[in-house]
């Protein structure tokens, strides 16, 4: 009855193989909740990766945004995003229903073939019998493994420990680390991230300084305050002068209009 199958040991091999493929996957993927979920029990010690890099991007996201506004949303997010390898978690749901759909059109190409040579329906029976048993397999094993309910209870989960455990516990940190250093964590990270690119730029800026900035601004602010005082004085003894109606004497007028001979010499020279 089963003879078809070495008689196509092509169509055979690929039936299986895809079976095979189906219900591997859809078991790996409810091994791969079931372990997340055990291990959200204890997100405080756990060692999974995927886990703890959700906790490290949400504290990050609390303390740059000072809270997440909607952490079921930020939840969401994390689990479209789980992958393995190059396949996320949704793809690979979606690949083991259509490596099941597959190995049935297989089963049917098969028929389809054995109908053409003219065989019996007892000879292109098995296979049915394969597809059939194949299909029963494949909603057994999904039933079991419910990777649906599997993602809901790994999201009420991640929500719990997120808004309940964590973000109290973020406020707390923030408030000792402000009441030891003075300043939030946020704000000594941006004065760190500051200082880097400070000195980033001091080393890119290979100059040299004679006199410092601060103190060349000093002394031209001293020179010009200087100034300012000397021609005030100066106006002031004018104006003061002109209030007392003081009048020179004749022989300051004298001494005024007094021209020396090299002075005369000159002006001829200049003249002639």
């Amino acid at each position: 009855m089963f003879q078809i199958f070495r008689e196509e040991p092509l169509i055979t091999a690929a039936i299986l193989g895809f079976m095979v493929i189906s219900l591997f996957v859809r078991v790996l993927l409810g091994f791969l909740y079931q372990n997340m979920i055990r291990e959200a029990d204890n997100m405080a010690t756990t060692e999974n990766r995927l886990l703890r890099q959700c906790k490290l991007k949400f504290a990050n996201c609390y303390q740059l945004n000072n809270g997440v506004a909607n952490t079921p949303i930020f939840v969401d997010k994390f689990l479209n995003k789980l992958a393995l390898g190059p396949l996320s978690f949704g793809t690979l749901y979606h690949l083991s229903g259509q490596s099941m759909l597959l190995s049935v059109i297989i089963a049917g190409v098969g028929v389809c073939k054995a109908i053409m040579k003219s065989r019996s329906l007892g000879e292109i029976l098995p296979y049915y019998i394969v597809s059939f048993l194949g299909l029963y397999l494949y909603f057994s094993v999904s039933t079991v493994v419910d990777v649906k309910d599997k993602r809901r209870v790994l999201k009420v989960n991640l929500v719990d420990y997120l808004e309940n455990h964590l973000s109290a516990r973020m406020e707390v940190t923030e408030n000792d680390m402000e009441m030891l250093f003075g300043e939030t964590m946020s704000a000594r990270e941006r004065n760190m991230r500051l200082a880097a690119v400070d000195r980033g730029t001091r080393r890119g800026r290979r100059t040299v300084e004679l006199m410092p900035i601060g103190n060349r601004d000093t002394m031209e602010a001293e020179k010009k305050a200087l100034a300012a005082d000397v021609i005030a004085r100066e106006r002031g003894t004018d104006q003061d002068k002109a209030a007392s109606g003081a009048q020179p004497s004749a022989s300051e007028a004298l001494d005024a209009f007094h021209i020396s001979d090299e002075e005369l010499e000159a002006l001829i020279k200049e003249f002639c």
